[in-house]
């Protein structure tokens, strides 16, 4: 057994040799110039354009990218392989291409007037690469949505104090999202009444848990359970249980909601009520993994109770690489982040040296997440064999264990990170569902069909994202779906790189293309291969080629099977051709310069 906070020194100390060293190279690289006007000064409207301080920028773009999935992906691949394998990625690879890629794609977005990844790798190869990326997003967001919403309804079977807390949380938000702009009264009263209410929320959930049918065995005997002991008809009751399949479709619907929502009605104040989760929840970890070890319990600290390897070949039965890449994606490396950092974040930087704090050390923030999940996994260590549904609650459990450093009983702190993980959950769900309208808004531009109308439509769009999300949910294969979404979101991350690096070889030809073009390059090879191994080995030949499968298998286990490999096969090829048009524009752009020291970008006129 080894020491938690040993995991925790390790991380910190690279992702500082990180910060102070590699991403002041970079901020040189990219020449970042506090002279040169912003985006959000050249086009301040008030409304979308708008600079922001840096701390309340920083907090507004961490709390964007810090949803579910770096708490997810660790404590899964801690579970299959080890906490070993699952710590070196996230403490190597998060400095050396999460952050750079986070970093680099706000870096673009500046020098593009705060335009989208779409937008720049238009600008360079054209209308019908701008068209592929952004329907590789749309087709990434989607499973976004699948997998938050199935996580979100396998905490609430776990913890249905959660499910309670984290209706008394949305409704706080509405009312203070009417608290702040309807009625226009004071933000700092307002803000220390709604977060103690929050916390009082927590409280509330432990006195009253609600469930839609019988939870899970650690439900408390107390919870009030809706419709009884049935729903086993349920889609994905057999694989999840039969609440758990219950909250899928609301869950749905409320992002579906949500979405369509004015974002002064839920979005923003319940980001804003989030932040406080996110500083007591993960802050407070950090500081109790060191309380626990050098004051309340230096005798007994806090230890990893999960082997640290498994073997290449996991519990799971499924192998180290690819897999491992593509099953921890957000922690590491996230291509969701490039939409948030070329779609609102660089709309809002003050001055260009915030980016450095902002793009790189907002990525380093979120591995400090992933590495809080993977330190109370291996605390509580799991039984693989009870898979997802047990792997995932162990955040809640863990993290109250390590909180009862501080004297804080693991009745309350364990439903307490419960509400941290679904507040991010619920969070990164409905902004995805908005994110692919806006996306799908401007693949279609002006509508001239009925058809187009029905997708580009707010209520529309969410329906064609939830249904095959749903139909994805179904198949009750979790770890075939999350690592479907890893290596959809690793890929859009290998895209935005590519976006990134066609920028530089534009910019100038003197720009070595080594510190975006090798990321780009070992993340689109990982994670096709990944991918292919999901098509072919566990959907083709673990389930359609295998007799007991499909003789046992039902409807709807067989249409999520067929839209995995649709979706997989489509994301390979859109993102293969992108990555030839890229490349050709790069040989263009260096050919054509004949060392006159490249061409400029559009916007450096």
């Amino acid at each position: 057994m080894v020491q938690v906070i040993w995991l925790v020194a390790a991380v910190v100390a690279l992702f500082t040799v990180g910060y102070f060293g590699y991403s002041r190279y970079l901020a040189q690289f990219v020449d970042l110039d506090d002279s040169r006007d912003t985006p959000a000064h050249k086009y301040e409207d008030g409304q979308e354009y708008v600079p922001a301080k840096k701390p309340v920028l920083l907090g507004h773009h961490y709390s964007s990218i810090a949803g579910g999935a770096p708490i997810v992906g660790p404590i899964t691949a801690g579970v299959v392989w080890g906490w070993l394998p699952a710590l070196a990625w996230i403490a190597i690879g998060n400095p050396l291409l999460g952050s750079v890629h986070d970093f680099v794609s706000l870096s673009s977005s500046l020098r593009h007037d705060g335009k989208s990844i779409g937008y720049i790798i238009g600008e360079y190869v054209g209308e019908r690469g701008k068209n592929m990326l952004l329907w590789f997003a749309f087709l990434t967001i989607v499973l976004v949505v699948a997998v938050f919403a199935l996580v979100v309804a396998i905490v609430f079977n776990a913890y249905p104090e959660a499910a309670t807390a984290s209706l008394v949380y949305i409704v706080l938000a509405v009312f203070f999202g009417v608290y702040l702009y309807q009625l226009n009264l004071p933000f700092l009263p307002g803000t220390a009444a709604f977060v103690i209410a929050m916390f009082a929320g927590v409280y509330a959930g432990i006195q009253f848990p609600i469930a839609i049918f019988e939870p899970a065995a650690r439900a408390p005997a107390s919870t009030l359970v809706l419709l009884g002991d049935g729903g086993a008809w349920l889609p994905g009751a057999g694989a999840f249980g039969a609440n758990a399949a219950a909250w899928v479709p609301i869950i749905l619907l409320y992002g579906a909601i949500a979405s369509a929502l004015p974002v002064w009605v839920l979005l923003q104040p319940r980001d804003y009520l989030s932040s406080f989760l996110l500083y007591a929840g993960v802050g407070g970890s950090l500081v109790a993994i060191v309380v626990g070890t050098f004051v309340t319990n230096p005798t007994q600290p806090l230890v990893t109770n999960l082997e640290p390897f498994y073997g290449f070949i996991g519990r799971s039965g499924a192998p180290l690489f690819p897999l491992l890449f593509i099953t921890i994606a957000c922690g590491t490396i996230s291509g969701f982040h490039s939409l948030v950092s070329s779609g609102t974040t660089s709309k809002q930087l003050n001055k260009e040296s915030d980016a450095r704090m902002i793009g790189y050390g907002g990525m380093l923030g979120e591995g400090l997440l992933a590495t809080v999940a993977l330190a109370t996994v291996a605390i509580i260590a799991p039984d693989v064999g009870g898979g997802i549904g047990l792997a995932l609650p162990t955040f809640a459990t863990g993290g109250g264990v390590i909180l009862s450093s501080f004297g804080i009983p693991t009745s309350f702190g364990g439903p307490f990170m419960a509400l941290v993980l679904v507040s991010f959950l619920l969070t990164s769900t409905d902004t995805a569902v908005r994110l692919g309208r806006y996306m799908m808004e401007e693949i279609i531009g002006t509508p001239e069909s009925p058809v187009e109308e029905f997708a580009s439509d707010r209520y529309g769009n969410a329906l064609v994202q939830s249904v095959p999300a749903y139909l994805l949910i179904t198949s009750g294969s979790w770890l075939t779906l999350w690592q479907l979404f890893g290596g959809a979101n690793q890929l859009l991350a290998a895209m935005a790189l590519l976006t990134a690096t066609v920028w530089l070889a534009n910019w100038d030809d003197s720009k070595q293309l080594l510190s975006t073009g090798g990321p780009m390059a070992l993340m689109t090879t990982i994670t096709t291969l990944g991918l292919l191994w999901l098509v072919f080995h566990d959907n083709i030949y673990a389930k359609f080629m295998n007799g007991e499968w499909m003789a046992d298998a039902g409807i709807f286990a067989i249409l999520s099977s067929v839209v995995q490999i649709v979706i997989a096969l489509v994301l390979i090829y859109l993102a293969l051709s992108l990555a030839k048009m890229g490349y050709d524009n790069i040989q263009d752009a260096r050919d054509s310069s004949g060392g006159s020291g490249g061409r400029p970008t559009p916007s450096d006129d």
